[in-house]
């Protein structure tokens, strides 16, 4: 989309803040949070050409099992085909462009609530009512189309975009990362979705630093972090990173006995991944949570909000109750985070608000700011 002079002012704030060394760094302008063309150009520039997540595989365990999600404002069908496999595709009728899914369920076909054209689990055409006198129509010339899928790491990453490299070469630096930690069987144990008053930015910059922790969460969790013990090394062009040596006041937070693969400071580690543009990972020895979202103009966010725990836990005779300790404690987290980023976001649509400088600890928000000029940047 061609940039409009708003977002043109806005990519220059943002190019002046991203051009100067990270000691020497500030928060993103304000314009980039609060202006409604340059979160139109974001959804072309970022949300429909890089991946996006859908939440863990888990989710769509059965034959038929699906979900429904927009992409970049384009409705889409993510399900378990017949092969068993992951499969994304519009959620448009082909005749007269009814949605045709909403929400999540489980089906045997697809059939539009408008004129019952119906396709199966791969997206064909199977059957129309009262075509036949239509010379022009031919059945199997009629599809959904489909959209890219891949099943990394146990998450359904999507992309519009047939150009977006695949996430298993794009993403094998968080492999390197967490390898150990075997992300991909942890047991997701719930799902959730809502909306939340203030822009996507902030959210996600929220999680990818935990300066905010001993404060923000400081009813919670914000007791097991010590900031001196908190490490923010250079990130890669995919993702950023941090992580935390967690104390035992949680220990759903460590490792489980039964888990003899992580040693040493392996064993209280939390790790703190964002893989851009939108997916929010913590990921620790004893369970994980994430984010993942997706933008609704400039000053509302939809966040699927998810997590579990790690096989070791799951698998504990006291699992029900590990559960229980780990949702209540998340939800509370979760309530802080949501007070301290709508907070954030009305201070950005203050008169007199400005921008500040960024903390050492911050180093993950700077490169969020990098990443986001990379892409809105260009024509």
């Amino acid at each position: 989309m061609p940039q409009t002079s708003d977002a043109k002012t806005a990519i220059a704030e943002l190019t002046k803040t991203t051009n100067v060394p990270f000691e020497r760094a500030y928060a993103m302008p304000k314009s980039v949070y609060a202006s409604p063309e340059f979160a139109a150009l974001e959804q072309d520039k970022i949300f429909a050409t890089d991946w996006v997540c859908a939440g863990r595989a888990s989710s769509l365990p059965n034959t038929g099992d699906y979900l429904t999600m927009k992409i970049a404002g384009e409705p889409v069908i993510v399900l378990r085909d017949g092969s068993g496999d992951l499969r994304a595709m519009s959620n448009v009728c082909r005749h007269r462009m009814s949605i045709l899914l909403e929400g999540r369920g489980n089906a045997h076909s697809i059939v539009c609530p408008y004129h019952a054209w119906t396709y199966g689990l791969d997206g064909a055409l199977r059957g129309a009512p009262a075509m036949d006198k239509n010379e022009s129509f031919c059945k199997t010339d009629i599809a959904l189309p489909q959209i890219r899928c891949v099943n990394w790491q146990g998450w359904i990453m999507l992309s519009l975009s047939e150009d977006a490299p695949d996430p298993h070469e794009h993403l094998a630096g968080v492999d390197a990362l967490v390898g150990k930690l075997g992300m991909e069987h942890y047991i997701e144990s719930f799902r959730e979705e809502f909306r939340w008053h203030t822009n996507w930015k902030v959210l996600a910059e929220n999680f990818m630093e935990s300066y905010h922790l001993p404060v923000c969460h400081a009813g919670t969790i914000g007791g097991t972090v010590d900031l001196n013990e908190m490490t923010c090394p250079e990130g890669s062009p995919a993702f950023n990173y941090h992580w935390i040596l967690k104390n035992d006041t949680f220990d759903l937070t460590l490792a489980h006995p039964d888990n003899t693969t992580l040693v040493g400071d392996e064993r209280r580690t939390t790790w703190l991944l964002s893989i851009y543009p939108a997916l929010m990972i913590t990921l620790t020895p004893g369970y994980f949570w994430y984010l993942s979202l997706t933008p609704d103009g400039p000053g509302h966010v939809n966040v699927l909000y998810g997590g579990g725990l790690a096989p070791e836990f799951a698998d504990d005779p006291k699992s029900a109750e590990h559960f229980a300790r780990l949702k209540t404690i998340l939800d509370e987290v979760n309530q802080e985070d949501k007070g301290c980023t709508e907070k954030v976001y009305q201070g950005i649509l203050a008169g007199l608000s400005q921008p500040g400088p960024l903390s050492h600890l911050e180093r993950p928000n700077f490169e969020f700011a990098q990443y986001i000029l990379s892409r809105v940047g260009t024509a």
